[in-house]
């Protein structure tokens, strides 16, 4: 069973009850994320934390109120959600501003068809509380390995909670050499002068091809 599979379920929900489906996706195995790749889990990346606090309770209306910005993502696409580690574009060849304009970097430039649209959506995503020393962890199923990360936090004065997401507005914090095929990865950094609300944004370049992964952390420092 793959994640299209199991979202092709939501069609059942007026014919056999919010009820009956929900009991069956409790039934289903969760090969669907384990065949494909990864992401970043700590700060949770947009999708992943909706995932991670959703997964198993998409359908309740409370997320609206509770967590809206994770329930227009699961209203507009569940498939990004249950394909968190799918956020990747391929053939880049490493000119990231020309294949993701700004305006689109949490989605990966709308790749996947526009799966991912719903996350460059603007507004108050959940956030992690960080501090100025914190630690990047990435899952990577696959064991893809890592020509390089890098990873970027916007700077001081830029609201994401009401500007959507542009280049201009990344500070680099971390750039790394390469990693060896692994199932998760570990970047420290070490930042100084942010508080409040930014995205932490991780650029993931995997080695087995020209694949990298554009991922989107919100989170809240002091």
């Amino acid at each position: 069973m793959i994640c299209h599979d199991r979202i092709n379920l939501r069609g059942w929900t007026t014919r056999l009850g919010g009820v009956f489906v929900a009991a069956v996706l409790c039934l289903l195995p969760w090969t669907g994320t384990a065949e494909a790749h990864g992401s970043v889990v700590d700060p949770a990346s947009r999708n992943y934390g909706c995932w991670l606090r959703w997964g198993s309770d998409f359908q309740n209306p409370a997320m609206a109120q509770e967590d809206p910005m994770c329930w227009q993502a699961w209203q507009a696409d569940p498939n990004a959600m249950w394909n968190w580690n799918g956020l990747y574009r391929n053939e880049s060849a490493g000119n990231f501003p020309a294949v993701v304009p700004d305006g689109q970097l949490c989605s990966g430039g709308r790749t996947e068809g526009g799966r991912y649209n719903a996350l460059d959506t603007v507004g108050a995503w959940q956030a992690t509380d960080i501090t100025d020393d914190f630690t990047v962890r990435l899952e990577d199923q696959a064991s893809h390995g890592a020509d390089y990360f890098r990873v970027y936090v916007t700077e001081q004065g830029f609201d994401p909670t009401a500007q959507p997401l542009t280049w201009g507005a990344l500070d680099l914090v971390a750039e790394t050499g390469r990693y060896g095929p692994s199932t998760s990865y570990e970047i420290p950094v070490s930042t100084s002068g942010y508080t409040g609300r930014h995205v932490v944004y991780t650029i993931w370049q995997a080695s087995h091809m020209d694949q990298t992964y554009f991922l989107c952390s919100d989170v809240n420092f002091g």
